[in-house]
């Protein structure tokens, strides 16, 4: 009788492995894996205040900018190095779709994107991809 119990159980577990064993491989199929976790600038990161930094110009010695964003607006300060003159935008932004860039909505003929990174914003170019070269560490704007 001991002998049967102790088979019994013994079958009853190596199944109860087996069921768990089969679970796990369903789950990991390419067809079930998540891609990705869901986590974006957008939702993961503190990313609304005022980021400012000194980007380069085609002339002259460049210009300081100065972004705040808020909850869906932004205003964006422009002042020319060597002129006191300082120009204002306001409006409102809009994320991309992958949630990771931030978009200007109302300027035109400038840059009006913006990558968003742990406490930076990198500004890119007029058509929304990274600026390189050896100036790109001068498009970045800090917190």
């Amino acid at each position: 009788m001991k002998k049967l119990f102790i088979l019994v159980a013994a079958i009853a577990m190596l199944y109860s492995c087996g069921g768990n064993t089969q679970k796990t491989q369903e789950q990991t199929t390419p067809e079930t894996t998540q891609i990705g976790d869901g986590h974006n600038a957008r939702n993961s990161l503190d990313y609304q205040g005022t980021y400012t930094g000194k980007v380069p110009t085609a002339s002259g010695e460049g210009m300081l900018v100065s972004l705040t964003l808020e909850d869906s607006t932004y205003v964006k300060k422009t002042e020319y190095i060597g002129k006191k003159e300082i120009f204002e935008d306001k409006g409102k932004y809009t994320w991309n779709a992958e949630g990771n860039t931030v978009i200007l909505d109302g300027i035109k003929g400038a840059p009006n994107q913006y990558f968003v990174g742990e406490n930076t914003l990198i500004q890119l170019d007029m058509e929304g991809k990274k600026i390189t070269g050896e100036l790109a560490d001068q498009y970045i704007l800090t917190k």
